[in-house]
């Protein structure tokens, strides 16, 4: 009886979802400035000493210029996360800037650590993102207009507007991570084989080498 009611609680703890598993864990103090020079531990990095931190840690202007859309998508992604403000170490918090250019996107990826709370500061932003059910959910937003991405799901934002476009965005964890789809497919080191991806998209193998030429690999 004993053993059937331990599975039983077992099995249930398994498969709903725990607090301590859906964000960042909590802090055990008031503040953990992260040192960088270390290796991250199960729960960030290891604290900079008390006598060294100071006023200036708590501060950042990470965000505070455009970032270079000089690139093949025309957009920027500029993260305040523990690597670029290591005070955010273990309060389970970060932020990205994102500057379009005209027609930028910020390409489908998905955050595997954290939900995405973002808004539109400027211009005209058509935001998406599909389910595990494969439902594709969107709308164009504009000026103080907010979105909300879950965890993990697959989202892309876009300029849809004649000018410029900005928008930031707030994660409930320090490093949310990211997996950019393009650059996950067809830019890793060493390269995907060919095979797997001309399978998965049904094209031929000098479709393949064509898209991995465009991002380096």
């Amino acid at each position: 009886m004993a053993l059937t009611i331990f599975i039983f609680y077992f099995l249930l703890f398994s498969v709903l979802p725990s607090p301590l598993l859906c964000t960042d864990p909590d802090p055990l103090q008031d503040f953990c400035v992260a040192d960088l020079t270390a290796s991250p531990s199960i729960n960030g990095f290891p604290c900079k000493g008390a006598s060294s931190v100071t006023s200036v840690d708590f501060f950042s202007n990470v965000l505070a210029h455009k970032g270079n859309t000089s690139n093949v998508f025309d957009s920027k992604v500029t993260a305040a996360n523990v690597l670029a403000f290591p005070a955010l170490n273990t309060l389970g918090i970060s932020m990205n800037r994102v500057d379009f250019e005209p027609n930028g996107l910020n390409p489908p990826h998905s955050h595997p650590r954290a939900t995405e709370l973002g808004i539109v500061l400027e211009g005209k932003v058509l935001v998406g993102f599909v389910t595990t059910g494969n439902v594709f959910y969107s709308k164009v937003l504009t000026n103080g207009e907010m979105f909300v991405i879950p965890r993990g799901l697959v989202h892309f934002q876009k300029n849809v507007g004649k000018g410029t476009a900005l928008i930031v965005t707030s994660f409930n964890s320090q490093q949310p991570g990211v997996a950019v789809v393009p650059t996950t497919l067809f830019a890793t080191e060493p390269s995907i084989p060919n095979e797997v991806l001309g399978q998965t998209f049904q094209v031929e193998d000098t479709v393949v080498e064509g898209i991995k030429s465009k991002f380096g690999s």
